[in-house]
């Protein structure tokens, strides 16, 4: 049974998630994986072309193979992007005299040195 491998396929929304177990192919495409899974099914806003998959937190391609033992992971859409983010929390820490102006770093606490 050496052609067959036992792979997971993972999606996780914020209050639920989905790990399901499966024996496939050892020639199977992820996309094929992800198929045979049943979660397509289970998530109708699963959209392929859009979402990104990797496997162990790589992302990888529809037409990759895998390995025994491997999780297929369906990667949602960001809600906002990581360095948009921070980028408002140093300006608003700058605007309230929590950071240097300049250099964007935190300031010496007067109570300390």
């Amino acid at each position: 049974m050496a052609d067959q491998l036992m792979v997971e396929v993972a999606f996780a929304l914020p209050t639920k998630q989905t790990i399901l177990t499966i024996s496939v192919a050892a020639d199977a495409t992820v996309e094929q994986i992800i198929a045979l899974s049943g979660i397509l099914q289970q998530y109708p806003e699963i959209d392929l072309s859009q979402q990104k998959v990797g496997v162990w937190s790589r992302t990888v391609k529809l037409t990759d193979t895998v390995k025994e033992g491997d999780r297929i992971e369906i990667y949602r859409p960001l809600i906002a992007d990581p360095k948009d983010l921070r980028r408002r929390r140093a300006e608003k820490a700058k605007q309230e005299g929590r950071a240097d102006k300049v250099t964007g770093g935190r300031l010496a606490d007067n109570k300390n040195v």
